[in-house]
């Protein structure tokens, strides 16, 4: 049995935000950064949906 991943929430709500604005990011930022502190608060765990936000969260450090 697979386990429900995390995050699943805050990238559902990512999603019905962006729909509800015409996919302007901007007008989503609170959810966006509610989705990236629940991935570094997941960090260790297998996280599908937050793949891009690890991503860009290493791309950060690297660029210190």
């Amino acid at each position: 049995m697979s386990q429900k991943d995390p995050c699943q929430k805050q990238a559902c709500e990512i999603q019905r935000c962006l729909q509800a604005n015409k996919y302007i990011e901007s007008k989503c930022e609170d959810v966006i950064e509610a989705m990236r502190q629940c991935c570094r608060f997941h960090a260790g765990e297998k996280s599908v949906c937050c793949s891009g936000f690890v991503k860009e969260q290493k791309e950060q450090e690297s660029c210190k």
